[in-house]
């Protein structure tokens, strides 16, 4: 992670690690899409680190205020959410969703949080009618949303072809097929039925 704490857009092995941390909450949720914020904390804003689904070609790279929207709210409260009805919640921002060419009619959103600091925001657009009316999910989400920061806080540790973390370093190939597998593990298991 950057100083600023986002993770450097032109790195690819985070660059992959972002992209399937939202592949799999995309799949886990049935969702049309699903994307990663960091929050550039000098800067007080949130980009778009990673797409899947609707907006993946264009979005990367955008920013908006760390405060706006429904990510904004999630970003500060530091507490997940969930809205089945986004005509009905005053949270949404209409324009700002507009602007990225896909407007969702629900949606659910946690914090990506490490060491009792808000990194950024996994969101989830049009998730299945199953995951939008269940608590259930939105806990699942949480869970997954920990892991992932997890996983972004070891990539931000870990030099290339090294074994041991460094601050500031780049993920080794070892680290990397690590973290991969404990997304694959994490996306099984939240698969399972109770």
């Amino acid at each position: 992670m950057s100083a600023a704490g986002t993770v450097p857009s032109a790195d690819p092995q985070r660059r992959e690690l972002l992209q399937s941390i939202v592949d799999v909450a995309r799949a886990i949720f049935g969702a049309a899409a699903s994307s990663v914020f960091l929050l550039d904390e000098e800067a007080d804003e949130l980009v778009f680190q990673a797409v899947s689904g609707q907006g993946e070609e264009f979005l990367v790279g955008r920013r908006f205020p760390a405060g706006r929207g429904i990510a904004g709210w999630v970003a500060t409260s530091g507490e997940p959410m969930v809205v089945d009805d986004l005509t009905t919640d005053s949270s949404f921002d209409r324009a700002l969703a507009e602007s990225t060419e896909f407007v969702p009619h629900a949606l659910m959103a946690a914090p990506l949080i490490s060491d009792g600091r808000v990194l950024g925001v996994l969101e989830v657009l049009d998730p299945s009618p199953r995951a939008r009316t269940d608590i259930r999910e939105l806990d699942l989400l949480a869970m997954f949303a920990r892991q992932a920061a997890a996983a972004l806080r070891v990539a931000a540790c870990v030099p290339a072809g090294s074994g041991a973390p460094e601050p500031g370093g780049r993920l080794g190939p070892r680290q990397r097929a690590d973290a991969l597998r404990l997304l694959d593990s994490l996306e099984q298991l939240l698969r399972e039925p109770c």
